[in-house]
């Protein structure tokens, strides 16, 4: 065995020591250590592989592995395509300045230390010029490959069929084109520089360059070399002022009149537009005298022209904008913007489909006499909705969870249900599966036992039951109630963010009753099957999880589910949209399905302005429910459509998508790119039809925008005179918008109630109404997508909801009664504070919720109703809507006394019924004060029972005759109502 031998002075100086022999590692040392590193990189391409295995399976599972090819491709493409460009290139300028080296001659201190390097590095210079081309390489490819969205959308674009006004170019110029030239020119930009780089140093280290040698300083093959890649830079530099010309209708800036700016102003047309080109001209010479350099072997020329283009970027393109800003435009700012003012308004409205919004005045203030006219269009105008699905998921937790290990979303949905021929607003929400209440916790529990949630629970959203809970329409476990027979397992849903293994051997919790806990087996194709060993492995290594390996509850039939919410599934297979930040749930053919919206966007809009989806989509609920955010919150876009409608099946996970802009060229070009994902809008089921509505996070961007973009003339924008702001929510301490509204309503020109989204808006810094604001929602129908708004007139204030609120407030009737509800340990919880435009006039509506005593929900136990200065604070919206207009419905049948004579008041019957009404009337009230929510409802039953018996009694006296006289008071001392239809079990709910 060979030893490695030396020698070690001892600490005198003396003779050396005694030589210290160190051995080689044994063979088998060696053998171990080989393996070791071989094992080490084989574990290291098996996580890589699971990783890619994995996301493979599941593509295919869902039946959309042309997405997964497409993209895969399309990376793998860029990245060596690039990546060779870029290695190339810097390589072969590497290898070209080696081979332009000069002979060795007299050798100077500067070449003498130089000498040692390159003596150092010759023995490796193949290997070296391997490593630096494949590292750079490798980077390029890397940053290519990101770029995978614009290299698809620029080969597969479609035309918009609109032009830009300044340059008159296809809009799809902007937004499929531009944006890969300019990639494409940021890439010979790094190539170039990279290449300038390596050569220089390549030339410096083999004499082609001296810093402190004599004579000169560059041969001239070096010479010849730099300033050829010298002219290709500034050659890039010129395509880049050709560029920058159109970008510049596509550029942000900070505009005072107006805050973010997109498009070209007056400076930019007639400064910056001119001086891109002359510097786009001087440029190219420039560049013609870097590559004359090639025969004139000076560099003279070349920095003389280099220097002038330097000069003239600061002078034409800096100084003489500014001086153009200053001298031209800040004296007459508004008369020189305004044609570029308008066209940014133009463009804004049309990218945002708020073009066609119809803008109508409104005076606010209603001069109808006739109250009992009045009270019956209230009832006519909309549905109101009392349920706020905001507020009641504790409820629906509290009455219809069953078992910990479920529960609902802390935001709840509101959708359309047909009863009895008649669509009726509903708020519903699923029973999800709720891990951290299972029982016991363990690996087996957490993924094979508890697996689902089970059924829908749905409610009235129009009216409570007499203790101030939900009307249920769908509830109990397994779920019955108005829905049709449905599969109610809920294996896909908004909390169910672990994976489940289904299938199998093992046995999952279906639900339970009475009789004890039901088991079932997962019968659907969803999931990855688990039955190879190759699967099972790829899966342990993915979920850093070993016993899905080895473990014996996996076995034949197991199938693995992952990506489980909506909005993910979505966005997985689709990962060129933007998904809303609300999904919902709806029952429709028999299963439960959730209807996710998606945007196309882009940022290349010539003149319409950008904005931030993540600030403009913002409200009081994704300040407290991050999961109601948009996707891709950070996104700057400058054109949104709701181009695609997707659903996911909650018991197999199937995910579909559907065409619901048939205009979009953005879709369009993605249709392009992956053939076959999106199904046509035609095959959208009329069932299904039935429950789309318009997003949330769609209509938020849109009303943020029309704040500035209601108005059509360009001095007033400019001005600033007309601004509106979203306010803030009243309901909500955070200070964030309040959110839109869905609720059944008609405006004033449409002759029907249809599914809306409201808003309303106050003058910027103002608490006062400026404008109300919907948008018709009732999918499959002509009006649908049409933007209505009211705009209140300047002259004169009109109460906002922030006021409205402080009015409730104040009132010292409401607040006392407030005071008695909260009681000592109550609390009261404000619901949505809803706008109605009605005859001239706004209603507002706000349910009042007590959360108190032994209760962890809120209950309704009060509406509140205020119009044209009237308020009200009654049991229900009957009673308010009665007390407000001084009228009651017409519509409502009274009591037939059976004679047109007044009925008796000499009846004992009827005084001892109204001594027991007034009885429970106070027993009501002493059990608000406590509170007693057990007491107060059996009070509200007395209640109601004895005033029905009153009556009985008044009918009966009347039909045989009794004695006249007034009509004793049919309800006790201080009763909010006199008949039976104005407890809290009548229609409206409180």
């Amino acid at each position: 065995m060979r030893t490695l031998a030396f020698q070690m002075p001892d600490r005198g100086g003396g003779p050396t020591g005694p030589r210290i022999r160190v051995g080689r590692p044994s063979r088998r040392a060696r053998t171990l250590l080989m393996t070791l590193g071989v094992l080490a990189v084989l574990g290291m391409a098996f996580v890589m592989f699971a990783g890619f295995w994995t996301e493979w399976l599941w593509y295919r599972s869902v039946k959309y592995s042309s997405v997964f090819t497409t993209t895969l491709w399309t990376k793998i493409g860029l990245f060596f395509v690039f990546g060779l460009l870029m290695a190339a290139a810097v390589g072969f300028n590497i290898w070209l300045a080696h081979r332009l080296r000069p002979p060795l001659s007299a050798m100077s201190m500067e070449q003498q230390s130089l000498d040692r390097y390159r003596m150092g590095i010759a023995p490796y210079k193949r290997w070296l010029l391997l490593g630096i081309t494949a590292l750079v390489g490798l980077i390029a490819g890397a940053s290519a490959s990101s770029q995978w969205r614009t290299w698809l959308m620029w080969v597969n674009g479609v035309p918009f069929h609109q032009k830009d006004p300044q340059f008159h170019l296809d809009v799809a110029f902007y937004a499929f084109d531009l944006p890969w030239y300019r990639f494409l020119l940021g890439f010979g930009f790094a190539a170039t520089v990279l290449s300038l780089i390596a050569a220089a140093l390549t030339h410096y280290l083999y004499g082609g360059l001296r810093i402190t040698s004599p004579g000169a300083r560059a041969t001239a093959a070096a010479t010849g070399h730099l300033s050829v890649l010298l002219g290709v830079f500034v050659t890039l530099k010129a395509v880049a002022y050709w560029l920058d010309r159109y970008g510049l209708a596509v550029k942000s800036s900070d505009f005072k009149a107006t805050g973010n700016w997109t498009g070209l102003r007056y400076v930019d047309a007639n400064a910056y537009l001119p001086a891109k080109t002359i510097l786009f001209c001087i440029a190219a010479i420039c560049a013609v005298l870097f590559f004359a350099t090639l025969w004139r072997r000076t560099w003279q020329l070349p920095v003389i022209g280099f220097g002038l283009m330097v000069l003239s970027a600061i002078l034409i393109g800096g100084l003489y904008p500014a001086i153009v800003q200053k001298f031209q435009v800040q004296p007459n700012e508004q008369a020189k913007e305004a044609p570029y003012v308008e066209k940014n308004l133009k463009a804004t409205r049309e990218a945002y489909g708020i073009d066609d919004a119809q803008v109508t005045e409104y005076g606010g203030t209603s001069s109808t006499k006739d109250k009992t006219k009045l009270r019956d269009d209230a009832d006519a105008t909309a549905s109101i909705r009392l349920l706020d699905p905001n507020i009641v998921s504790p409820t629906f937790q509290q009455l219809q969870q069953m078992k910990n290990y479920y529960a609902f979303p802390t935001n709840l949905d509101v959708d359309r249900y047909n009863k009895d021929g008649k669509d009726q607003d509903t708020v519903i929400g699923l029973r999800e599966l709720n891990l951290a209440g299972i029982p016991k916790q363990n690996w087996i529990n957490d993924h094979f036992r508890y697996t689902h949630g089970f059924g829908v629970v749905a409610a009235k959203g129009t009216s409570a039951d007499a203790n101030g809970q939900p009307e249920f329409t769908e509830s109990d476990l397994p779920s019955r109630g108005d829905l049709p027979t449905y599969e109610q397992r809920i294996y896909y849903g908004e909390k169910t963010n672990t994976y489940s293994i289904v299938g199998g051997p093992q046995k999952e919790i279906d639900y339970s009753d009475d009789s004890g806990e039901k088991t079932t087996s997962y019968r659907g194709k969803s999931g990855v099957s688990l039955s190879s060993p190759i699967n099972r492995a790829a899966y342990a290594v993915a979920f850093n999880e070993p016993q899905i390996l080895y473990s014996g509850a996996i076995g034949e039939g197991s199938r693995i589910l992952y990506n489980r919410t909506p909005k993910d599934r979505v966005e997985a297979v689709a990962p060129w949209l933007t998904i809303d930040g609300d999904a919902y749930p709806a029952v429709v053919d028999g299963r439960i399905q959730w209807i996710v919206d998606a945007y196309t966007t882009t940022n290349g809009y010539p003149y319409a302005s950008r904005t931030t989806l993540g600030d403009t989509t913002a409200d009081s609920l994704t300040a407290g429910n991050t999961q109601r955010a948009v996707m891709a919150q950070q996104n700057q876009v400058n054109y949104i459509r709701n181009s695609v409608k997707a659903t996911v099946d909650a018991y197999t996970g199937e995910v579909k998508l559907y065409q619901w802009d048939t205009q979009d060229p953005v879709l369009k070009t993605w249709m392009k790119a992956f053939p076959g994902t999106v199904k046509a809008k035609s095959d959208i089921s009329a069932s299904l039809m039935a429950h789309l509505r318009y997003p949330q996070d769609l209509f938020k961007v849109q009303r943020e925008l029309l704040t500035r973009y209601h108005v059509k003339d360009a001095q007033t924008f400019l001005s600033g005179s007309e601004v509106w702001q979203v306010p803030d929510d009243p309901t909500n301490k955070s200070g964030d918008a309040v959110p839109p509204y869905y609720l059944s309503m008609k405006m004033p020109d449409q002759t029907s109630q249809a599914f809306s989204l409201t808003t309303t808006f106050t003058p910027n810094g103002r608490d006062n109404l400026s404008a109300f604001m919907t948008v018709d929602s009732e999918a499959g129908t002509s009006d649908y997508g049409k933007i209505r708004v009211l705009k209140l007139p300047t002259s004169t204030t009109v109460d906002g909801p922030k006021q409205v609120q402080s009015q409730f407030n104040s009132e010292q009737d409401i607040a006392e009664s407030i005071r008695l509800l909260k009681g000592g340990d109550s609390d009261i919880e404000y619901g949505n504070l809803l706008t109605v435009p009605l005859d001239g006039g706004l209603l507002y509506v706000e349910p009042v919720y007590v959360r108190g005593g032994g209760l962890k929900y809120p209950l309704l136990r009060k509406v509140l109703v205020t119009y044209g200065g009237n308020t009200a604070f009654e049991d229900t919206l009957d009673q308010a809507l009665n007390k407000v207009f001084g009228a009651q419905d017409s519509t409502a049948t009274p009591p037939d006394t059976g004679t047109t004579n007044p009925p008796p008041s000499g009846n004992p019957t009827v005084q001892q019924a109204l001594q027991d009404a007034q009885k429970a009337f106070d027993a009501g009230q002493e059990a608000l004060k406590k509170p007693d929510w057990e007491a107060y409802a059996q009070a509200q039953k007395d209640l109601e029972a004895a005033l029905k018996r009153a009556e009985d009694a008044q009918v009966k006296a009347g039909k045989t005759g009794g004695s006249g006289g007034s009509a004793p008071s049919a309800a006790p001392s201080g009763s909010p109502s006199s008949s039976p239809s104005s407890s809290p079990s009548a229609s409206g709910g409180g």
